[in-house]
Protein backbone atom coordinates (compact mmCIF):
# COMPACT_ATOMS: atom_id res chain seq x y z
CA UNK A 1 0.00 0.00 0.00
CA UNK A 2 1.00 3.37 -0.93
CA UNK A 3 1.97 6.27 1.48
CA UNK A 4 1.66 9.59 1.57
CA UNK A 5 6.15 9.97 2.61
CA UNK A 6 7.85 12.56 0.68
CA UNK A 7 4.72 13.72 -1.21
CA UNK A 8 2.57 15.69 1.27
CA UNK A 9 0.03 18.05 0.32
CA UNK A 10 1.06 21.66 -0.04
CA UNK A 11 -1.15 23.16 -1.74
CA UNK A 12 -5.41 22.76 -1.71
CA UNK A 13 -7.27 20.87 -4.81
CA UNK A 14 -9.53 24.01 -4.67
CA UNK A 15 -7.53 26.96 -4.33
CA UNK A 16 -4.97 26.81 -7.60
CA UNK A 17 -5.25 29.62 -9.76
CA UNK A 18 -3.79 31.17 -12.88
CA UNK A 19 -1.50 33.22 -10.77
CA UNK A 20 -0.40 29.61 -9.66
CA UNK A 21 1.29 28.58 -13.57
CA UNK A 22 4.44 27.05 -13.42
CA UNK A 23 4.27 25.73 -10.15
CA UNK A 24 5.22 22.38 -8.90
CA UNK A 25 3.05 21.43 -6.73
CA UNK A 26 1.68 18.36 -4.16
CA UNK A 27 -2.00 16.85 -3.98
CA UNK A 28 -4.07 14.92 -2.34
CA UNK A 29 -7.54 13.78 -2.41
CA UNK A 30 -10.25 11.76 -4.22
CA UNK A 31 -11.10 10.80 -7.99
CA UNK A 32 -14.24 12.82 -8.36
CA UNK A 33 -14.46 11.71 -12.69
CA UNK A 34 -12.45 10.03 -14.87
CA UNK A 35 -12.10 10.36 -18.50
CA UNK A 36 -9.72 8.60 -20.70
CA UNK A 37 -8.70 9.81 -23.92
CA UNK A 38 -5.98 6.98 -24.70
CA UNK A 39 -2.66 8.46 -23.95
CA UNK A 40 -4.14 11.25 -22.03
CA UNK A 41 -6.39 10.91 -18.92
CA UNK A 42 -8.07 13.58 -17.46
CA UNK A 43 -9.15 13.31 -14.07
CA UNK A 44 -11.42 15.62 -11.53
CA UNK A 45 -9.59 15.55 -8.19
CA UNK A 46 -11.49 16.69 -5.37
CA UNK A 47 -11.06 17.79 -1.47
CA UNK A 48 -12.88 19.57 0.96
CA UNK A 49 -11.69 22.89 -0.86
CA UNK A 50 -13.14 22.09 -4.08
CA UNK A 51 -12.10 20.44 -7.39
CA UNK A 52 -8.67 20.41 -10.20
CA UNK A 53 -7.83 18.73 -13.38
CA UNK A 54 -5.38 17.13 -13.20
CA UNK A 55 -3.72 14.91 -16.70
CA UNK A 56 -1.71 12.01 -16.84
CA UNK A 57 -0.03 11.85 -20.25
CA UNK A 58 1.38 9.19 -21.41
CA UNK A 59 4.37 10.30 -23.33
CA UNK A 60 5.50 11.95 -20.18
CA UNK A 61 4.70 9.05 -17.53
CA UNK A 62 6.53 6.37 -19.47
CA UNK A 63 5.84 3.25 -17.56
CA UNK A 64 3.98 4.52 -14.67
CA UNK A 65 1.00 5.62 -16.88
CA UNK A 66 -0.70 2.30 -16.56
CA UNK A 67 -1.32 2.81 -12.81
CA UNK A 68 -3.16 6.09 -14.03
CA UNK A 69 -5.13 3.83 -16.15
CA UNK A 70 -6.56 1.68 -13.04
CA UNK A 71 -7.90 4.47 -11.28
CA UNK A 72 -11.80 5.06 -10.52
CA UNK A 73 -14.26 7.81 -8.95
CA UNK A 74 -13.52 7.64 -4.95
CA UNK A 75 -10.12 6.10 -5.20
CA UNK A 76 -7.85 8.54 -2.80
CA UNK A 77 -4.93 9.52 -4.70
CA UNK A 78 -1.59 11.64 -3.96
CA UNK A 79 0.03 13.66 -7.04
CA UNK A 80 3.13 15.87 -7.81
CA UNK A 81 2.48 17.88 -10.73
CA UNK A 82 3.38 21.22 -12.49
CA UNK A 83 0.54 23.81 -13.06
CA UNK A 84 -0.28 24.76 -16.25
CA UNK A 85 -2.74 27.32 -18.06
CA UNK A 86 -5.48 25.74 -20.38
CA UNK A 87 -5.61 26.97 -23.66
CA UNK A 88 -8.42 29.90 -24.29
CA UNK A 89 -10.99 27.16 -25.99
CA UNK A 90 -10.77 24.52 -22.82
CA UNK A 91 -11.33 26.94 -19.91
CA UNK A 92 -14.18 26.00 -17.57
CA UNK A 93 -16.13 28.69 -16.50
CA UNK A 94 -18.05 26.88 -14.26
CA UNK A 95 -15.01 25.88 -11.71
CA UNK A 96 -13.15 28.22 -9.72
CA UNK A 97 -10.11 26.39 -11.11
CA UNK A 98 -11.32 26.31 -14.44
CA UNK A 99 -8.60 28.58 -15.91
CA UNK A 100 -5.68 25.59 -15.39
CA UNK A 101 -4.98 21.76 -14.85
CA UNK A 102 -2.66 20.13 -13.26
CA UNK A 103 0.54 17.88 -15.35
CA UNK A 104 0.92 14.58 -13.16
CA UNK A 105 4.49 13.66 -13.34
CA UNK A 106 3.42 11.29 -9.80
CA UNK A 107 0.93 9.60 -8.95
CA UNK A 108 0.12 7.43 -5.66
CA UNK A 109 -2.80 5.19 -5.08
CA UNK A 110 -3.38 5.14 -1.16
CA UNK A 111 -6.65 3.67 -0.99
CA UNK A 112 -8.88 1.81 -3.57
CA UNK A 113 -12.80 2.38 -3.36
CA UNK A 114 -15.63 0.47 -4.35
CA UNK A 115 -18.18 1.64 -6.37
CA UNK A 116 -20.55 4.04 -4.19
CA UNK A 117 -24.10 3.28 -3.98
CA UNK A 118 -24.87 7.04 -6.12
CA UNK A 119 -23.09 9.58 -7.97
CA UNK A 120 -20.46 11.99 -4.88
CA UNK A 121 -21.80 15.09 -6.93
CA UNK A 122 -24.46 17.65 -6.47
CA UNK A 123 -28.65 17.42 -6.98
CA UNK A 124 -28.28 13.44 -6.63
CA UNK A 125 -31.80 11.86 -7.05
CA UNK A 126 -31.52 9.39 -4.29
CA UNK A 127 -34.30 8.29 -1.46
CA UNK A 128 -32.83 9.81 1.52
CA UNK A 129 -32.51 6.78 3.24
CA UNK A 130 -30.13 5.61 1.08
CA UNK A 131 -27.97 8.53 1.61
CA UNK A 132 -28.63 8.41 5.28
CA UNK A 133 -27.28 4.38 4.99
CA UNK A 134 -24.61 6.01 3.38
CA UNK A 135 -23.83 9.10 5.42
CA UNK A 136 -20.14 9.31 5.07
CA UNK A 137 -20.45 9.36 1.43
CA UNK A 138 -23.47 11.56 1.28
CA UNK A 139 -20.82 14.26 3.37
CA UNK A 140 -18.75 13.54 0.30
CA UNK A 141 -20.50 15.79 -1.95
CA UNK A 142 -19.47 19.29 -2.07
CA UNK A 143 -23.39 20.64 -1.76
CA UNK A 144 -23.31 18.56 2.11
CA UNK A 145 -20.11 20.15 2.79
CA UNK A 146 -21.02 23.36 2.12
CA UNK A 147 -23.61 23.11 4.13
CA UNK A 148 -21.57 21.96 7.43
CA UNK A 149 -18.49 24.41 6.85
CA UNK A 150 -21.80 27.19 6.72
CA UNK A 151 -22.83 25.35 10.11
CA UNK A 152 -19.24 25.38 11.52
CA UNK A 153 -18.86 29.63 10.62
CA UNK A 154 -22.10 30.66 11.92
CA UNK A 155 -21.49 29.05 15.18
CA UNK A 156 -18.10 30.43 15.47
CA UNK A 157 -19.13 34.05 14.49
CA UNK A 158 -21.96 33.09 17.46
CA UNK A 159 -19.19 32.75 19.93
CA UNK A 160 -16.99 35.59 18.63
CA UNK A 161 -20.28 38.28 18.98
CA UNK A 162 -21.34 36.89 22.12
CA UNK A 163 -17.50 37.32 23.47
CA UNK A 164 -17.24 40.56 22.25
CA UNK A 165 -20.17 41.65 24.52
CA UNK A 166 -19.30 40.34 27.35
CA UNK A 167 -20.90 36.98 27.72
CA UNK A 168 -18.80 33.34 29.13
CA UNK A 169 -19.56 29.94 27.26
CA UNK A 170 -20.31 28.05 30.70
CA UNK A 171 -21.56 24.32 30.14
CA UNK A 172 -24.63 23.31 32.18
CA UNK A 173 -25.18 19.05 32.75
CA UNK A 174 -26.11 16.18 30.33
CA UNK A 175 -27.56 14.11 33.15
CA UNK A 176 -30.42 15.98 34.77
CA UNK A 177 -33.55 15.40 36.66
CA UNK A 178 -36.52 14.31 34.85
CA UNK A 179 -39.53 17.74 35.14
CA UNK A 180 -42.26 16.13 32.94
CA UNK A 181 -44.09 19.92 31.30
CA UNK A 182 -43.58 19.94 27.64
CA UNK A 183 -42.45 16.71 25.67
CA UNK A 184 -41.28 13.58 26.71
CA UNK A 185 -38.36 13.50 28.32
CA UNK A 186 -35.12 10.97 27.05
CA UNK A 187 -34.47 8.82 30.14
CA UNK A 188 -31.31 7.63 31.19
CA UNK A 189 -30.87 4.47 33.84
CA UNK A 190 -28.26 5.04 36.92
CA UNK A 191 -26.46 1.70 37.61
CA UNK A 192 -25.58 3.28 41.04
CA UNK A 193 -28.87 4.44 41.73
CA UNK A 194 -31.18 1.33 41.44
CA UNK A 195 -34.38 2.06 39.71
CA UNK A 196 -34.08 5.67 39.40
CA UNK A 197 -33.33 8.00 36.48
CA UNK A 198 -31.76 11.03 34.68
CA UNK A 199 -33.93 12.60 31.97
CA UNK A 200 -31.51 14.02 28.83
CA UNK A 201 -32.02 18.21 28.85
CA UNK A 202 -34.89 19.68 26.35
CA UNK A 203 -33.25 22.53 27.35
CA UNK A 204 -30.53 23.87 29.77
CA UNK A 205 -33.39 26.42 31.08
CA UNK A 206 -33.02 25.92 34.96
CA UNK A 207 -29.30 25.76 35.07
CA UNK A 208 -28.76 29.14 32.75
CA UNK A 209 -31.45 30.96 35.29
CA UNK A 210 -29.45 29.32 38.18
CA UNK A 211 -26.29 30.88 36.54
CA UNK A 212 -27.67 34.44 36.84
CA UNK A 213 -28.36 33.62 40.29
CA UNK A 214 -24.78 32.64 40.45
CA UNK A 215 -23.71 36.08 39.52
CA UNK A 216 -22.50 35.46 35.98
CA UNK A 217 -24.41 38.04 34.13
CA UNK A 218 -23.86 36.73 30.76
CA UNK A 219 -24.07 33.28 30.21
CA UNK A 220 -24.33 31.30 26.50
CA UNK A 221 -23.72 27.78 25.46
CA UNK A 222 -24.13 25.79 22.01
CA UNK A 223 -25.53 23.14 23.02
CA UNK A 224 -27.07 20.18 22.37
CA UNK A 225 -30.76 19.34 23.82
CA UNK A 226 -33.41 15.87 23.78
CA UNK A 227 -36.95 15.95 22.93
CA UNK A 228 -38.92 12.48 22.42
CA UNK A 229 -41.31 13.79 20.17
CA UNK A 230 -43.08 13.23 16.92
CA UNK A 231 -40.68 14.04 13.94
CA UNK A 232 -40.69 16.41 10.64
CA UNK A 233 -38.68 18.48 8.71
CA UNK A 234 -37.50 20.94 11.18
CA UNK A 235 -37.30 18.36 14.04
CA UNK A 236 -34.98 16.04 15.62
CA UNK A 237 -34.49 14.12 18.59
CA UNK A 238 -31.24 15.49 19.36
CA UNK A 239 -31.03 19.12 18.02
CA UNK A 240 -28.58 21.77 18.72
CA UNK A 241 -29.41 25.57 20.47
CA UNK A 242 -27.73 28.93 20.97
CA UNK A 243 -28.52 29.37 24.70
CA UNK A 244 -28.56 32.90 25.88
CA UNK A 245 -29.12 34.22 29.29
CA UNK A 246 -28.54 37.74 30.83
CA UNK A 247 -29.20 39.76 33.34
CA UNK A 248 -29.92 43.56 34.27
CA UNK A 249 -31.53 44.07 30.85
CA UNK A 250 -35.12 44.99 29.36
CA UNK A 251 -36.56 42.92 26.57
CA UNK A 252 -35.51 45.91 24.22
CA UNK A 253 -31.94 45.51 25.24
CA UNK A 254 -32.14 41.99 24.41
CA UNK A 255 -33.78 42.04 21.15
CA UNK A 256 -31.44 44.95 20.11
CA UNK A 257 -28.24 42.53 21.21
CA UNK A 258 -29.83 39.73 19.13
CA UNK A 259 -30.32 41.88 15.94
CA UNK A 260 -26.93 42.80 15.95
CA UNK A 261 -25.88 38.92 16.45
CA UNK A 262 -28.34 38.39 13.17
CA UNK A 263 -27.04 41.27 11.34
CA UNK A 264 -23.55 39.63 11.87
CA UNK A 265 -24.01 36.15 10.84
CA UNK A 266 -26.26 36.91 7.82
CA UNK A 267 -24.05 39.40 6.03
CA UNK A 268 -20.36 38.36 5.56
CA UNK A 269 -22.17 34.89 5.56
CA UNK A 270 -24.39 35.12 2.28
CA UNK A 271 -23.48 38.98 1.11
CA UNK A 272 -26.31 40.68 2.04
CA UNK A 273 -27.36 43.63 3.85
CA UNK A 274 -29.63 42.99 7.16
CA UNK A 275 -32.17 46.46 7.92
CA UNK A 276 -32.53 46.62 11.72
CA UNK A 277 -34.48 46.98 13.68
CA UNK A 278 -36.61 44.48 12.99
CA UNK A 279 -40.33 44.77 12.79
CA UNK A 280 -42.30 44.02 15.73
CA UNK A 281 -45.74 42.57 15.69
CA UNK A 282 -47.98 41.64 18.50
CA UNK A 283 -49.17 37.71 18.80
CA UNK A 284 -53.13 38.85 18.64
CA UNK A 285 -51.90 40.65 15.05
CA UNK A 286 -50.18 38.10 13.94
CA UNK A 287 -52.92 35.43 14.51
CA UNK A 288 -55.49 38.12 13.61
CA UNK A 289 -53.64 38.90 9.44
CA UNK A 290 -51.81 35.44 8.78
CA UNK A 291 -53.40 32.74 11.66
CA UNK A 292 -50.09 32.10 12.66
CA UNK A 293 -47.56 32.93 15.63
CA UNK A 294 -44.92 32.70 13.02
CA UNK A 295 -46.17 34.35 9.21
CA UNK A 296 -44.16 34.62 6.14
CA UNK A 297 -43.80 37.79 5.48
CA UNK A 298 -43.00 37.48 1.99
CA UNK A 299 -46.01 37.78 0.57
CA UNK A 300 -49.49 39.44 1.09
CA UNK A 301 -52.44 37.59 1.08
CA UNK A 302 -53.60 38.32 4.44
CA UNK A 303 -56.62 37.01 6.46
CA UNK A 304 -60.24 39.09 6.88
CA UNK A 305 -62.78 39.03 8.60
CA UNK A 306 -66.41 39.23 6.58
CA UNK A 307 -68.31 37.86 9.62
CA UNK A 308 -70.09 41.22 10.09
CA UNK A 309 -71.33 40.68 6.15
CA UNK A 310 -72.48 36.96 6.43
CA UNK A 311 -74.44 37.14 9.72
CA UNK A 312 -78.40 37.44 10.09
CA UNK A 313 -79.01 35.19 6.95
CA UNK A 314 -80.63 31.44 6.51
CA UNK A 315 -77.29 29.90 5.68
CA UNK A 316 -77.17 27.57 8.33
CA UNK A 317 -73.37 27.09 8.61
CA UNK A 318 -72.24 30.99 8.34
CA UNK A 319 -75.50 31.04 11.23
CA UNK A 320 -74.06 28.45 13.47
CA UNK A 321 -70.85 29.11 13.72
CA UNK A 322 -71.39 33.09 14.18
CA UNK A 323 -74.00 32.15 17.12
CA UNK A 324 -71.37 30.25 19.26
CA UNK A 325 -68.83 32.79 18.84
CA UNK A 326 -66.78 31.61 15.91
CA UNK A 327 -66.08 34.17 12.52
CA UNK A 328 -65.84 33.60 9.27
CA UNK A 329 -62.68 34.98 7.29
CA UNK A 330 -61.38 34.74 3.93
CA UNK A 331 -58.11 35.04 2.19
CA UNK A 332 -57.97 36.85 -1.56
CA UNK A 333 -56.12 35.47 -4.28
CA UNK A 334 -55.80 37.29 -6.58
CA UNK A 335 -56.04 36.78 -10.53
CA UNK A 336 -57.97 33.41 -9.95
CA UNK A 337 -61.35 33.23 -10.22
CA UNK A 338 -61.31 30.81 -12.97
CA UNK A 339 -59.59 28.02 -10.52
CA UNK A 340 -60.64 24.49 -12.09
CA UNK A 341 -63.54 22.80 -9.71
CA UNK A 342 -60.88 19.92 -9.21
CA UNK A 343 -58.61 22.34 -7.57
CA UNK A 344 -61.40 23.64 -5.35
CA UNK A 345 -62.08 20.40 -4.35
CA UNK A 346 -58.64 19.26 -3.65
CA UNK A 347 -58.85 22.62 -1.13
CA UNK A 348 -61.90 21.48 0.83
CA UNK A 349 -59.81 18.18 1.83
CA UNK A 350 -56.49 20.73 2.40
CA UNK A 351 -58.19 22.80 5.17
CA UNK A 352 -60.09 19.72 6.60
CA UNK A 353 -56.12 17.95 7.76
CA UNK A 354 -56.41 21.43 9.79
CA UNK A 355 -59.63 21.40 11.47
CA UNK A 356 -61.98 23.08 9.22
CA UNK A 357 -65.18 21.33 8.57
CA UNK A 358 -65.23 22.92 5.33
CA UNK A 359 -64.43 25.61 2.69
CA UNK A 360 -66.19 27.98 0.51
CA UNK A 361 -65.29 30.36 -2.03
CA UNK A 362 -66.28 33.79 -3.60
CA UNK A 363 -65.61 33.58 -7.03
CA UNK A 364 -65.65 37.40 -8.88
CA UNK A 365 -65.59 36.34 -12.19
CA UNK A 366 -66.09 38.07 -15.78
CA UNK A 367 -69.54 36.04 -15.82
CA UNK A 368 -70.57 37.26 -12.80
CA UNK A 369 -70.21 35.86 -8.98
CA UNK A 370 -69.63 32.27 -8.40
CA UNK A 371 -70.53 30.61 -4.61
CA UNK A 372 -71.89 27.92 -2.99
CA UNK A 373 -73.60 29.92 -0.78
CA UNK A 374 -74.85 32.46 -3.62
CA UNK A 375 -78.45 32.29 -3.40
CA UNK A 376 -78.73 33.77 0.87
CA UNK A 377 -77.26 36.39 0.04
CA UNK A 378 -78.16 39.49 -2.25
CA UNK A 379 -75.86 40.91 -4.55
CA UNK A 380 -74.94 44.10 -2.62
CA UNK A 381 -74.13 41.98 0.47
CA UNK A 382 -71.17 40.25 -2.11
CA UNK A 383 -70.67 43.80 -3.75
CA UNK A 384 -70.22 44.97 0.63
CA UNK A 385 -67.55 41.67 0.42
CA UNK A 386 -65.93 42.51 -2.46
CA UNK A 387 -65.19 46.33 -1.89
CA UNK A 388 -63.68 45.09 1.94
CA UNK A 389 -61.67 42.91 0.84
CA UNK A 390 -60.04 44.95 -1.96
CA UNK A 391 -60.96 42.28 -4.61
CA UNK A 392 -61.62 42.71 -8.15
CA UNK A 393 -63.10 40.93 -10.93
CA UNK A 394 -60.95 37.80 -11.74
CA UNK A 395 -60.08 37.87 -8.13
CA UNK A 396 -61.08 34.55 -5.93
CA UNK A 397 -61.86 34.42 -2.32
CA UNK A 398 -61.36 31.24 0.12
CA UNK A 399 -64.00 31.70 3.02
CA UNK A 400 -63.70 29.62 5.98
CA UNK A 401 -66.13 29.51 9.07
CA UNK A 402 -65.44 28.06 12.37
CA UNK A 403 -64.35 28.67 16.03
CA UNK A 404 -61.45 31.26 15.81
CA UNK A 405 -58.06 28.75 16.57
CA UNK A 406 -60.00 26.43 13.71
CA UNK A 407 -60.27 29.43 11.29
CA UNK A 408 -56.88 30.92 12.24
CA UNK A 409 -55.15 27.50 11.16
CA UNK A 410 -56.77 26.28 8.79
CA UNK A 411 -56.63 29.84 6.33
CA UNK A 412 -53.15 30.40 7.91
CA UNK A 413 -52.06 27.09 6.09
CA UNK A 414 -54.10 27.81 3.39
CA UNK A 415 -52.22 30.90 2.93
CA UNK A 416 -49.43 29.29 2.74
CA UNK A 417 -50.18 26.68 -0.08
CA UNK A 418 -51.64 29.13 -2.36
CA UNK A 419 -49.01 31.04 -2.01
CA UNK A 420 -46.66 28.51 -3.19
CA UNK A 421 -49.08 27.16 -5.86
CA UNK A 422 -49.20 30.34 -7.19
CA UNK A 423 -45.28 30.85 -6.96
CA UNK A 424 -45.90 34.26 -5.11
CA UNK A 425 -42.80 33.56 -2.51
CA UNK A 426 -39.39 35.14 -3.39
CA UNK A 427 -36.82 32.59 -2.16
CA UNK A 428 -34.05 35.12 -2.07
CA UNK A 429 -36.01 37.58 0.36
CA UNK A 430 -35.04 37.27 4.35
CA UNK A 431 -38.23 38.91 6.64
CA UNK A 432 -37.25 39.02 9.97
CA UNK A 433 -39.70 39.70 12.35
CA UNK A 434 -40.05 39.96 16.16
CA UNK A 435 -43.32 38.37 17.43
CA UNK A 436 -44.18 39.49 21.23
CA UNK A 437 -46.64 40.05 24.14
CA UNK A 438 -47.38 36.21 23.64
CA UNK A 439 -50.64 34.75 25.92
CA UNK A 440 -48.86 33.55 29.10
CA UNK A 441 -51.26 30.68 28.78
CA UNK A 442 -53.04 27.76 26.81
CA UNK A 443 -56.00 25.95 27.92
CA UNK A 444 -55.69 22.02 27.78
CA UNK A 445 -59.22 20.28 27.32
CA UNK A 446 -58.19 16.97 28.14
CA UNK A 447 -56.83 17.71 31.46
CA UNK A 448 -59.08 20.55 32.55
CA UNK A 449 -56.22 23.14 33.32
CA UNK A 450 -53.92 25.60 31.42
CA UNK A 451 -50.58 25.20 30.86
CA UNK A 452 -47.91 27.65 30.38
CA UNK A 453 -47.39 28.65 26.62
CA UNK A 454 -43.35 28.84 26.82
CA UNK A 455 -42.76 27.40 30.23
CA UNK A 456 -43.72 28.09 33.71
CA UNK A 457 -40.72 30.75 34.59
CA UNK A 458 -41.53 32.96 31.85
CA UNK A 459 -42.44 35.96 33.33
CA UNK A 460 -45.99 38.12 33.16
CA UNK A 461 -46.39 41.27 32.07
CA UNK A 462 -46.81 43.88 35.19
CA UNK A 463 -50.25 45.38 34.26
CA UNK A 464 -51.48 41.70 33.79
CA UNK A 465 -49.91 39.75 37.55
CA UNK A 466 -53.79 40.64 39.02
CA UNK A 467 -55.49 38.21 36.38
CA UNK A 468 -52.99 35.35 37.32
CA UNK A 469 -55.58 33.25 39.22
CA UNK A 470 -58.49 35.34 38.31
CA UNK A 471 -58.17 35.66 34.39
CA UNK A 472 -55.38 33.69 32.94
CA UNK A 473 -56.92 33.67 29.77
CA UNK A 474 -55.83 38.06 30.09
CA UNK A 475 -52.21 37.61 30.66
CA UNK A 476 -49.36 38.17 28.46
CA UNK A 477 -46.09 37.10 28.69
CA UNK A 478 -42.99 38.80 28.31
CA UNK A 479 -42.10 36.44 25.79
CA UNK A 480 -40.36 36.73 22.15
CA UNK A 481 -39.83 34.64 19.42
CA UNK A 482 -37.85 35.56 16.18
CA UNK A 483 -39.34 34.25 12.76
CA UNK A 484 -37.83 34.12 9.62
CA UNK A 485 -39.26 33.58 6.47
CA UNK A 486 -42.64 32.01 8.33
CA UNK A 487 -39.88 29.74 10.35
CA UNK A 488 -39.41 29.94 14.20
CA UNK A 489 -35.66 30.32 14.67
CA UNK A 490 -35.28 31.46 18.22
CA UNK A 491 -37.55 32.14 21.52
CA UNK A 492 -37.06 33.80 24.79
CA UNK A 493 -38.79 35.24 27.73
CA UNK A 494 -37.70 37.58 30.30
CA UNK A 495 -37.93 35.15 33.71
CA UNK A 496 -39.82 35.26 36.97
CA UNK A 497 -36.98 36.18 39.68
CA UNK A 498 -39.43 36.66 42.52
CA UNK A 499 -40.24 33.96 44.81
CA UNK A 500 -44.19 34.64 45.40
CA UNK A 501 -44.50 35.56 41.58
CA UNK A 502 -43.15 32.19 40.63
CA UNK A 503 -45.67 30.36 43.35
CA UNK A 504 -48.88 32.57 41.84
CA UNK A 505 -47.94 31.08 38.18
CA UNK A 506 -47.23 27.44 39.59
CA UNK A 507 -51.09 27.91 40.82
CA UNK A 508 -52.18 28.89 37.56
CA UNK A 509 -50.77 26.22 36.09
CA UNK A 510 -52.74 23.39 38.61
CA UNK A 511 -48.91 22.65 40.53
CA UNK A 512 -49.71 22.21 44.12
CA UNK A 513 -46.72 23.50 46.59
CA UNK A 514 -45.73 19.93 46.99
CA UNK A 515 -45.73 19.53 43.07
CA UNK A 516 -43.84 22.87 42.48
CA UNK A 517 -41.83 21.58 44.99
CA UNK A 518 -40.88 17.72 44.01
CA UNK A 519 -40.07 18.98 40.21
CA UNK A 520 -38.27 22.41 40.92
CA UNK A 521 -37.22 22.83 44.67
CA UNK A 522 -33.89 23.45 44.10
CA UNK A 523 -34.60 26.60 41.76
CA UNK A 524 -37.13 27.68 43.98
CA UNK A 525 -34.11 27.39 47.03
CA UNK A 526 -31.92 29.39 44.78
CA UNK A 527 -34.71 32.25 44.55
CA UNK A 528 -34.47 33.11 48.36
CA UNK A 529 -30.76 33.90 48.06
CA UNK A 530 -31.26 37.29 45.71
CA UNK A 531 -31.99 36.36 42.45
CA UNK A 532 -30.73 39.31 39.45
CA UNK A 533 -33.68 40.55 36.96
CA UNK A 534 -32.66 38.22 33.92
CA UNK A 535 -34.04 36.94 30.74
CA UNK A 536 -33.02 34.84 27.93
CA UNK A 537 -33.19 33.50 24.16
CA UNK A 538 -32.36 30.24 22.55
CA UNK A 539 -31.75 30.02 18.92
CA UNK A 540 -32.42 26.52 16.89
CA UNK A 541 -29.00 26.86 15.12
CA UNK A 542 -30.08 23.52 12.89
CA UNK A 543 -32.92 25.83 11.56
CA UNK A 544 -31.28 28.54 11.24
CA UNK A 545 -28.61 27.20 9.00
CA UNK A 546 -31.39 25.46 6.99
CA UNK A 547 -32.71 28.61 6.16
CA UNK A 548 -29.18 30.25 5.18
CA UNK A 549 -28.60 27.15 2.96
CA UNK A 550 -31.95 27.48 1.28
CA UNK A 551 -32.61 24.02 2.38
CA UNK A 552 -36.12 21.82 2.83
CA UNK A 553 -34.88 19.84 6.17
CA UNK A 554 -32.52 20.29 8.67
CA UNK A 555 -31.63 16.23 7.88
CA UNK A 556 -29.30 18.29 5.23
CA UNK A 557 -27.17 20.77 8.15
CA UNK A 558 -27.17 18.17 9.93
CA UNK A 559 -23.93 15.27 10.34
CA UNK A 560 -25.44 12.40 10.97
CA UNK A 561 -29.22 12.95 11.47
CA UNK A 562 -31.96 10.49 12.62
CA UNK A 563 -34.98 9.38 9.87
CA UNK A 564 -38.52 10.61 10.78
CA UNK A 565 -38.95 7.80 13.00
CA UNK A 566 -35.55 8.50 14.94
CA UNK A 567 -33.59 5.94 13.56
CA UNK A 568 -30.02 5.95 12.41
CA UNK A 569 -29.84 3.60 9.08
CA UNK A 570 -26.07 4.00 9.40
CA UNK A 571 -24.80 2.75 12.55
CA UNK A 572 -28.48 1.49 13.53
CA UNK A 573 -29.18 2.98 16.39
CA UNK A 574 -31.66 2.38 18.62
CA UNK A 575 -30.08 -0.88 18.89
CA UNK A 576 -31.22 -3.95 21.38
CA UNK A 577 -28.90 -4.22 24.40
CA UNK A 578 -28.03 -8.20 25.45
CA UNK A 579 -29.80 -8.93 29.32
CA UNK A 580 -26.44 -8.50 31.08
CA UNK A 581 -26.64 -4.93 30.05
CA UNK A 582 -30.42 -4.62 31.00
CA UNK A 583 -29.80 -6.57 34.45
CA UNK A 584 -26.95 -4.19 35.58
CA UNK A 585 -29.68 -1.25 34.97
CA UNK A 586 -32.00 -3.18 36.98
CA UNK A 587 -34.33 -2.92 34.00
CA UNK A 588 -36.46 -5.84 32.47
CA UNK A 589 -38.85 -5.46 29.08
CA UNK A 590 -42.06 -6.24 28.00
CA UNK A 591 -41.22 -6.38 24.35
CA UNK A 592 -40.13 -9.80 23.21
CA UNK A 593 -36.55 -9.72 21.27
CA UNK A 594 -36.41 -9.48 17.52
CA UNK A 595 -35.33 -13.06 15.66
CA UNK A 596 -31.79 -11.71 14.93
CA UNK A 597 -31.05 -10.30 17.94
Amino acid sequence: METLKGLERNCNCGEIRKTDEGKEIQLAGWVSRRRDHGGLIFVDMRDRSGIVQIVFDEAAMGKDFSKAETLRNEFVIGVRGKVRARSEETVNPKMATGEIEVIVNELRILNKAKTPPFYIQDGVDVDENVRLRYRYLDLRRPEMQKNIILRHRVAKIMRDYLDEHGFLEIETPMLCRSTPEGARDFLVPSRLNPGQFYALPQSPQIFKQLLMVSGFEKYFQIVRCFRDEDLRADRQPEFTQLDIETSFLNQEDILTLMEGLIKRIFEPTLNVKIETPFRRMSWDEAMERFGSDKPDLRFGMELQDISEFVKGSDFKVFASVLENGGQVKVIKVDDYANIPRRELDNLVEYVKIYGAKGLAWIQYSEEGIKSPFKKFYSEETFEKIKQATGCKTGDLLLVVGDKPSVVAQALGELRLEMARRRNLIDENKLCFLWIVDFPMFEYVEEEKRYKAMHHPFTAPRDEDVEFLLTNPEKVKAKAYDIVLNGVEVGGGSLRIYQSDLQKKVFQAIGLTDEEARAKFGFLMDAFEYGTPPHGGIAFGLDRLVMLMAKRKSIRDVIPFPKTQSAIDPMSHAPNEVDEKQLRELYIKTTVKKSANS
